[in-house]
């Protein structure tokens, strides 16, 4: 339970908090997720993230560049935001969390459905974190220490990229989440999230290497893309239905990607 609340005016000054304070602290954002389960924290002290002034959203050539504090309903209504991200905010099915939520806190949270993620992964999104460092989205999630994320870069804003989420309902739980990309010179990334081994009682949102580098359409890839995933079964599905399900959503995103490339 949160007994501190520390509202510090500068990253720098956040991170020497969370150094002084250690594993007793947690960083405030939000707070969607840290004051509700499964993800809520037990930590007890807070460190707000509120006046860092990490909230804009900025072109810089081809790049764009997104504050770690920008709410998702952020993503949703801004003219600059890829059609791809704005798709993947939108999967988060309640306004309300998409208004409390923000950007650094769903990569940063360990949660039961990533939903943003895989369109991060294929948006080929990079993470500048307030310490200085930069890293790939992809590395940042698989590493068990997070570090405070600053901003949300991504390359090449225009990529050609789609996504989509497979649920039953509105406020359902996914059975999985996919992201198609294909750049320029036609290299792929595909990105799924659901549709991996528990880690810490999560799937993590993973790509599709092997998969992306062959050229594959219809039912090779639906089965090659069923061969390389490794889904548990739960009230959500079966092993099988999960990657048959996959298969096909990745093969029609990747006709649909493929197209939106031939249209540019």
């Amino acid at each position: 339970m949160i007994e501190q609340y520390l509202t510090p005016d500068t990253p720098a000054q956040a991170l020497e908090l969370k150094q002084l304070h250690g594993n007793d602290a947690i960083w405030f954002g939000g707070g969607s997720k840290i004051n509700a389960a499964p993800t809520k924290t037990n930590k007890t002290i807070a460190i707000s993230l509120g006046k860092l002034n990490l909230s804009q959203i900025e072109q810089q050539g081809d790049s764009l560049y997104i504050g770690a504090m920008c709410h998702i309903q952020q993503l949703i209504d801004h003219e600059l935001v890829p059609m791809a991200l704005k798709q993947s905010a939108a999967f988060i099915y309640s306004r309300h969390i998409r208004n409390q939520a923000t950007l650094g806190g769903e990569i940063a949270a360990r949660q039961q459905e990533a939903l943003l993620m895989p369109s991060l992964l294929a948006l080929k999104a990079k993470l500048k974190l307030a310490n200085g460092q930069e890293m790939d989205v992809e590395d940042y999630i698989n590493n068990d220490e997070r570090d405070l994320i600053a901003t949300v870069v991504i390359p090449d804003s225009r990529l050609a990229c789609i996504g989509y989420s497979i649920t039953r309902s509105a406020a359902g739980l996914a059975i999985v989440t996919a992201a198609v990309s294909i750049d320029k010179q036609g290299n792929k990334v595909i990105a799924l999230d659901g549709v991996s081994p528990l880690h810490q009682g999560a799937a993590r949102p993973v790509r599709l290497r092997d998969v992306e580098t062959q050229d594959l359409k219809g039912e090779l890839l639906e089965q090659a893309v069923a061969d390389a995933i490794h889904p548990e079964a739960d009230i959500r599905g079966s092993v099988e239905y999960k990657r048959y399900i996959t298969g096909v959503v990745i093969t029609d995103l990747m006709a649909e990607c493929q197209y939106m490339v031939g249209e540019a």
